[in-house]
């Protein structure tokens, strides 16, 4: 165990073994950001340093985001939203009143696609932490850190499918094409490192959907994420062959001052100063990424504790991202987002969920409640905010041979640190967990909460699009705070 110390103290130290300049950077925009910060609306950024550290619009409680996605929808009357009567009911219809509340809503074709019977879950359940909140033995790690846990059992997405829920999950829209929720972030805010990217992505499968989850968009180029792997060095072909090495400085040098040369004709171009900015962050990045992917220094119990000791290989490489994301954070990199699948399937269980949840819990458990509690020890869970969250739920009607169609109708997400109370239930589901009835939530309202815990005001954090000021939470203005999460 490590034990806490000032949070600041650890950065400066990382910053200045690596040679960074995030400092410098927050102290020459920290003037140009003036006026505009004073009233939460928030500055562009220099665009030959579009990721250099910006103070946020108003008063943060998070200054990370560590966003884990589990693909494919677990089912949440399996995993964290307990309902005792799904239980009783067991291979009986569903409710009449349930069944018309649902039919008359938007989510009405949560019903399709499934036999009229119940299925109970096929796990035990049991309360945990000072907090008494109910987990399945799905979820043995998590289990023991629900007093850090807020869960909001009433999320709804706009759609049934993969592809669009996630994309609406991940950029606020059903539709591809719009910029993801870690490009917002980098918009706004930048990043505390300057020797490493401000966003990264951690997947062996990516999401469903590709890459338009996690696209900048219509964002600067500059604001796209990098792949890094959880193996080996965390970036290919990064260093140059030992002939040119020595003189990789001068040949950037004269890169730069060319580009710089040409940019002068074509001001705007943000593809170009994408591209100017990344030459520089390959070349800060040749000691600090392969100082990151190095695990040596961690301690045998830091390791084990993540499941890289684990037989199962599934959860020593869901183990080696979320030590990854930690490290990340640690570094000052502000955005990582992080996905859970090995494999085409995810967590979709049309038929015989046990044989596709329990493997799956068993590969996610242990890793994200090392990351918790690693992060807490390290004094890092109070300013970063974690998510754990998928494009929808499952259903209480059984499908096929044991299984569960999609539900985006009423699903559970949770999250913890970054200013989030902890220990506490926000919304629910209807007795047998198919419909948000208490508190409906949106994704636009999780966005905004996230937005707001990073001191991002969701209403001022526009890019302008073909004649409209673009917002990740939609032009209408709908989103909202949910209520309680945040201390």
């Amino acid at each position: 165990m490590v034990s806490a110390r000032p949070t600041t103290e650890r950065r400066e130290f990382l910053r200045r073994l690596g040679g960074g300049f995030g400092t410098l950077a927050f102290g020459a925009l920290s003037g140009a950001f003036g006026a505009a910060g004073s009233r939460g609306v928030v500055a562009a950024p220099d665009p030959l340093r579009p990721l250099a550290a910006r103070p946020a619009p108003m008063p943060p409680r998070a200054t990370s985001v560590i966003f884990l996605f589990l693909v494919g929808g677990p089912s949440q009357i399996d995993t964290f939203d307990h309902k005792p009567l799904l239980q009783r009911l067991d291979g009986q219809p569903l409710p009449a009143t349930i069944r018309r509340s649902i039919e008359s809503s938007s989510h009405a074709n949560v019903l399709h696609g499934c036999d009229d019977k119940l299925l109970a879950s096929p796990y035990r359940w049991q309360r945990h932490g000072g907090s008494g909140m109910w987990v399945s033995e799905l979820f043995p790690h998590l289990a023991a850190r629900v007093d850090d846990l807020c869960f909001i059992h009433s999320m709804q997405a706009d759609s049934n499918n993969h592809a669009p829920a996630s994309y609406q999950m991940h950029t606020g829209d059903v539709r591809a094409g719009k910029a993801s929720l870690g490009s917002w972030t980098t918009w706004g805010l930048g990043s505390e490192s300057e020797d490493l990217p401000g966003y990264v992505v951690l997947f062996d499968a990516g999401p469903l959907g590709g890459p338009a989850n996690y696209s900048s968009g219509f964002l600067p180029a500059a604001h796209q994420p990098t792949r890094l792997r959880d193996r080996g060095t965390p970036v290919l072909d990064l260093l140059p062959p030992d002939e040119l090495a020595a003189g990789q400085r001068d040949t950037l040098d004269l890169i730069r001052t060319l580009n710089v040369r040409h940019r002068g004709a074509r001001a705007g171009s943000t593809e170009l100063d994408a591209r100017l900015a990344s030459y520089e962050l390959a070349w800060r990045m040749q000691s600090s990424a392969i100082d990151l992917g190095d695990l040596a220094a961690e301690t045998a119990g830091t390791l084990r504790s993540y499941g890289l000791e684990h037989a199962d290989e599934r959860t020593r490489a869901f183990g080696r991202k979320c030590l990854l994301a930690r490290r990340l954070v640690e570094r000052g990199v502000r955005f990582v987002q992080l996905y859970d699948m090995p494999d085409k399937d995810g967590w979709d269980a049309h038929g015989a969920l046990a044989d596709n949840h329990t493997p799956r819990g068993r590969w996610t458990d242990q890793p994200m409640a090392a990351l918790l509690g690693d992060l807490k020890d390290r004094g890092l869970l109070d300013e970063t905010l974690v998510v754990c969250a998928s494009e929808f739920g499952r259903t209480p009607l059984v499908q096929g041979n044991g299984g569960r169609n999609h539900n985006a109708a009423g699903f559970t997400v949770w999250l913890a640190g970054g200013g989030v109370r902890g220990g506490q239930r926000i919304g629910a589901t209807d007795d047998v967990g198919y419909q948000a009835v208490e508190c409906p939530t949106p994704f636009r309202d999780l966005h905004a909460t996230i937005l707001a815990a990073l001191g991002l005001d969701h209403l001022r954090l526009t890019y302008p699009v073909a004649g409209r000021d673009e917002r990740l939470t939609g032009v209408a203005g709908l989103a909202r705070i949910i209520p309680g999460v945040l201390g």
